[in-house]
């Protein structure tokens, strides 16, 4: 599956503040699209299906949610950023109605009748424990598909949120982890060393530069967790867009680029993104960045 290329929007001056709401968006029209091969890979390997009950860490804007319902899946996506659901929830209600809870039109197991993806989905301001139901059966596979590996501690939250998912899951579950490939298989890498250069000034007070991806680096958080791996994969996701503003756009809704922009100014970051993507812009001006990400499989014990 390749990345849609989303064309130029007309925002405010790059030296304006960017408000939480359109940095959502751009997070859900640029960037969260380029790891869709990523979702598509993981679900075509597990057969989500109908008898899946899915439940997602850090589901952002909705897009892996959207992909397992359409498959059939029963989801349920867990976030903090309130901007992200809201935009989660328009996505999940193009397809008919988005339910925020399982407590209409239920089953006797707790899910709601309604055999529509949209009504199939339930999504959770707060943290993994928030994702708990009553009466509900519990979550068959967990997926984490914000990918780790690009920045020095970025795995540090993921290994305790894990530790709250675990219990909503059946015994035997199938956990989910995403990380970074290779730099060397990474165009975007060099894109990201941009940030850890600039945030070098805030470095001593807030750790979180870039740094290359590690082997093990999903294995370790299983560990931390208590799971059992089972298999892995490779997936190629190319990081696509349509202009070098729409690439720069997409990249700082990432969260990736907030060190170096408290420690120097957002439109500093902005132009020196935008020169680090050059090499990467096509004759007709789209950018095309290749891209390996890898995934880990594992199982609750």
């Amino acid at each position: 599956m390749t990345p849609t290329l989303v064309r130029h929007h007309t925002y405010a001056a790059s030296s304006a503040p960017v408000d939480p709401g359109t940095r959502a968006r751009d997070w859900a029209e640029i960037q969260e699209r380029v790891l869709a091969p990523l979702h598509e890979a993981v679900f075509d390997r597990l057969e989500v299906g109908a008898g899946t009950r899915m439940l997602s860490l850090g589901c952002g804007s909705g897009l892996a949610l959207l992909a397992a319902a359409s498959r059939g899946a029963r989801v349920t996506g867990v976030d903090t950023d309130r901007e992200r659901l809201a935009l989660a929830r328009e996505r999940l209600g193009s397809l008919g109605r988005s339910e925020d809870s399982v407590g209409r039109a239920e089953d006797s197991g707790g899910w709601a009748r309604d055999t529509e993806p949209a009504r199939r989905a339930r999504l959770v301001e707060g943290p993994p424990s928030a994702a708990a139901t009553t009466g509900a059966p519990p979550y068959n596979l967990l997926t984490a598909f914000h990918p780790i590996g690009c920045a020095a501690g970025d795995s540090e939250g993921l290994a305790p949120a894990l530790a709250e998912a675990v219990p909503l899951a059946v015994r035997g579950a199938t956990v989910v982890l995403t990380g970074w490939g290779p730099p060397e298989r990474c165009a975007t890498a060099p894109v990201l060393r941009v940030a850890a250069r600039l945030a070098e000034p805030a470095r001593p007070a807030r750790p979180g530069g870039w740094r290359p991806a590690l082997r093990d680096d999903l294995e370790e958080v299983a560990a931390r967790a208590g799971l059992k791996p089972d298999g892995s994969g490779r997936v190629s996701c190319p990081f696509g867009y349509a202009d070098v503003d729409s690439a720069v756009r997409g990249l700082l809704s990432t969260g990736l680029f907030d060190a170096a922009a408290r420690a120097t100014d957002r439109s500093r970051v902005e132009k020196e993104v935008a020169e680090a993507l050059l090499p990467h812009r096509r004759p007709d001006g789209t950018v095309w960045m290749p891209n390996v990400f890898r995934y880990l499989v594992c199982v609750t014990t």
